[in-house]
């Protein structure tokens, strides 16, 4: 598919270019401001909104503004449930929350463990579908509509406590709805108050800030037909081969095997599912992933987007006190350049100390780096009073580097006894410096013959 078609069936839904990561500028700043307009209590357990306390009945609002107290109710209903059961101090949640989001059909199943690899995560994904279980589930589930809310939110909520998810993990299939988004919105809300609660405590490592990670999927209606039922035939073909050999049966899904199911799936993930995943671009990290091409081509979109965004695997905090410490990469943009410029600086204007380095390096140095040539390190120790100098110092690694080297230089430093005094048997000593210089560089391969 060409590159105006992909961007022609991404616009049926939003205008950001595919596979560009949206950055939230101020994310616990929206979440407070968020908070505000839901004008919580400051009782965490309280049940009851503000709104419900101090005024009267209002007219009839929106659906957004419902959908928003209906999240109220179902978060702080099972907020409840869970403290009760667990513990205040026992509601830790993941550090790391990868919510893979996407049409059926955009490979979400099959790009699930590169993603996992990708963030070093080792326990199983919650997948919510899953999760999702019971007799009513399967029911509505196989007629292509979605679990209601509040049963979904417990289950993923009490998933996200067991302690192999402590540090991160990938969740699929949720949010779904406007309601499981705010739902979301009012746990992260939460983790952050418990962060800043124990903070100070023993126990602040088990209530760290959340990172959170939106990754959507992407393939247009067509494409998700026909996957969904390519998927029912392999399905359907293996389980007919596992049944006559009595092997294992797969999960093979209603949706799967009916080209109408399979459409009003698609289309419950573009009138529900895709405006609720919209809505999270401006409070978390954002990836949208064009999932419309090959295996190879999508776990490759993904590759860019997770490595673009690894530094923010640090809590915000930590992240603040490293950030202003150049990248490696950063440093490697002009380090050539960097080089050049002090190179001939020091031929400039320390033509006296650059050239009498420049000598010491070829009579003492290079004889026993030559020496060296097969290892491809040399060792080597100078007692000689230049190096007293640091731009000295400095002159050698770079004279090194501008060779094609790698210098590394360090000061020892020796004591030396000089005088005893019989009387009083203290010892004198004297300080002797000795500077020792690594270089490394690609030694010497030895071809050696057959035995």
């Amino acid at each position: 598919m060409t590159g105006g078609s992909i961007e022609r069936l991404h616009t049926q839904f939003d205008s950001t270019p595919p596979n560009r990561t949206t950055f939230p500028p101020h994310n616990h700043t929206l979440l407070e401001h968020h908070a505000a307009s839901l004008r919580m209590t400051g009782d965490p357990r309280s049940t009851k909104t503000m709104d419900q306390k101090n005024t009267p009945p209002a007219a009839a609002k929106p659906v957004e503004n419902l959908e928003v107290k209906d999240a109220q109710v179902i978060f702080t209903n099972v907020w409840n449930i869970l403290e009760a059961e667990f513990g205040h101090e026992n509601l830790r949640f993941s550090k790391e929350l990868i919510l893979l989001g996407g049409a059926p059909g955009s490979g979400k199943g099959t790009n699930t463990e590169f993603i996992m690899k990708a963030r070093d995560l080792t326990c199983e994904p919650i997948i919510v579908s899953a999760l999702l279980d019971t007799p009513q589930a399967r029911r509505i589930k196989e007629a292509g509509g979605m679990v209601g809310d509040r049963e979904v939110v417990e289950l993923v909520f009490r998933k996200l406590l067991e302690k192999e998810y402590r540090d991160g993990c990938v969740l699929d299939g949720f949010p779904r709805t406007r309601v499981q988004v705010e739902c979301l919105n009012l746990l992260v809300l939460k983790m952050n108050q418990l962060s800043q609660e124990y903070r100070e405590t023993p126990l602040a490592i088990n209530f760290r800030k959340p990172t959170i990670h939106v990754m959507v999927l992407f393939v247009d209606e067509k494409t998700s037909i026909e996957r969904q039922l390519s998927r029912g035939r392999e399905v359907a073909e293996w389980n007919a081969r596992a049944l006559a050999e009595g092997t294992e049966l797969r999960e093979l899904r209603a949706t799967d095997l009916d080209p109408a199911a399979a459409k009003r799936r698609y289309r419950v993930f573009k009138d529900e599912t895709w405006e609720a995943l919209q809505s999270l671009k401006e409070i978390y990290h954002y990836h949208f992933v064009n999932a419309q091409g090959s295996i190879e081509s999508v776990e490759r979109n993904i590759r860019e987007e997770l490595d673009y965004q690894s530094s923010l695997e640090l809590d915000p905090e930590t992240h603040d006190a490293v950030r202003h410490l150049p990248l490696a990469g950063d440093l490697k943009t002009h380090a050539r350049q960097e080089l050049v410029r002090r190179m001939d600086c020091y031929q400039l204007e320390h033509r006296k100390l650059f050239h009498k380095v420049i000598r010491l390096i070829e009579e003492r140095f290079i004889p026993i780096v030559v020496r060296h040539a097969i290892p491809g390190l040399a060792i080597v120790n100078s007692e000689d009073p230049v190096f007293d100098n640091p731009m000295a110092l400095a002159m050698v690694i770079d004279i090194f580097a501008e060779r094609g080297y790698r210098a590394v230089a360090n000061v020892n430093r020796a004591e030396i006894p000089e005088s005893v005094d019989l009387q009083t048997g203290r010892i004198t000593c004297s300080t002797k410096r000795i500077y020792r210089f690594q270089i490394r560089f690609t030694g010497s391969e030895i071809r050696r013959g057959s035995r």
